[in-house]
């Protein structure tokens, strides 16, 4: 199981609190976590990523061990903390303005 943490407006759109944990199927990556993520929770579709393309939605950021992999590739390893449910992936939107 892994353990993810969503931002406030994504907890209240599926009506959880604090974090939810997710069975992925191996090998634990960003791709993988996002796609159990979807399946145990369909209506967040289209909001960490675009329908068609799968693409994270811009001002998402992901982090797993207090380190930003937001750029990394979809298809890495996670860090085996969080393979393991040590850490938790997180999953961050981030603010715009001026």
């Amino acid at each position: 199981m892994i353990r993810v943490v969503l931002p406030q407006h994504l907890r209240t759109l599926v009506g959880v609190e604090g974090e939810v944990a997710v069975e992925v199927q191996e090998p634990p990556t960003q791709r993988a976590v996002l796609d159990a993520l979807e399946a145990e929770y369909p209506v967040l579709r289209g909001t960490i990523r675009d329908h068609g393309t799968a693409k994270r939605r811009d001002f998402i950021r992901f982090f797993a061990c207090g380190q930003d992999i937001t750029l990394e590739p979809a298809d890495e390893l996670l860090p085996g903390e969080v393979a393991a449910g040590a850490e938790v992936f997180r999953v961050v939107a981030a603010m715009a303005g001026g």
